[in-house]
């Protein structure tokens, strides 16, 4: 077996407006995670808490026979980091694979899906990294879809950050009923849409009611970003996760208008950002070196 592997995996694009903690997206916007073993007693290098985390359960599942061992590991790429676009996954879905590659794949798709998710605690950015595509998923099971070219996400990413403990607490604990129900109704036009192929057609349905309103202030321009982006040509915009970044969703062949527009929003909120056009990742995370 190899002494070192590299995984590479996609960012992630989560709720994708209604689709709290459910839906997500893969783009073609890459983090690679290097893990190599050592010698020695078991350790990890440099420690990471969330390292640490997702090594135990891995090691502590009946599939795995190896026994615990030292290793390092390092991330590069361009996903970035507290900006919504899935950066703890992967740290933590590269980290597990590059472990399982190590150990000879003792575990499956499914079994590091499952694994990943109850370290991350949701599994809407873990099911489009691993799989790729456009996700729907719940602890126990998901469901992908392939995302044609023609779709594009123009991201508007802020100089700031937002850290999801922050965007969480921000969250009521109830909703009004008539929310909720817009909120389902928006979430499953948005799916048929995606199952579909009929990108155009998911319009207002980005819309969401349970976390955008109430995250807005963590965000200054957000929905302004969204609504010029929609003006010069974009299907529609969300929230990227918990944020910072704002996404649009466009099958316009002129990307850089929308772009423009979404990133002159935000400058008049006194902040500043770039933008990056990106297509979806159908593959998810993969081996790069063995």
């Amino acid at each position: 077996m190899s002494s070192s592997v590299t995984i590479s995996v996609p960012a992630t694009s989560a709720n994708i407006g209604p689709g709290y903690d459910c839906l997500g997206l893969a783009l073609s916007l890459y983090n690679q995670v290097t893990v190599t073993r050592l010698d020695g007693a078991p350790r990890i290098e440099p420690h990471h808490a969330m390292v640490e985390t997702i090594s135990a359960l891995f090691f502590q599942q009946r599939d795995v026979t190896a026994a615990p061992f030292a290793f390092s590991w390092s991330i590069g790429g361009d996903v970035p980091q507290s900006r919504g676009l899935g950066s703890s996954v992967t740290v933590r879905l590269g980290v597990l694979m590059g472990l399982n590659e190590l150990c000879g794949g003792p575990l499956n798709k499914q079994q590091l899906f499952a694994l990943c998710s109850e370290a991350e605690g949701h599994p809407d950015n873990v099911a489009p990294a691993v799989f790729g595509g456009f996700a729907l998923a719940n602890s126990k099971q998901w469901f992908r879809f392939e995302v044609q070219p023609r779709l594009k996400a123009v991201l508007l990413i802020p100089d700031f950050e937002v850290q999801t403990v922050h965007a969480r607490s921000a969250l009521p604990e109830s909703v009004p009923h008539s929310d909720a129900a817009r909120n389902t109704a928006n979430a499953c036009t948005l799916v048929a849409a995606f199952a579909t192929g009929e990108y155009e057609r998911i319009g207002d349905s980005l819309e969401d009611f349970l976390h955008q309103p109430y995250r807005r202030h963590l965000v200054p321009g957000l929905f302004e970003a969204i609504a010029a982006g929609v003006k010069a040509g974009a299907i529609g915009g969300y929230l990227s996760g918990s944020g910072s970044t704002i996404a649009c969703l466009t099958t316009a062949e002129d990307t850089e208008a929308i772009a423009l527009a979404m990133k002159n929003a935000l400058v008049q909120t006194g902040a500043t950002g770039r933008t990056v056009v990106v297509p979806a990742d159908n593959v998810g995370a993969s081996v790069v070196t063995l």
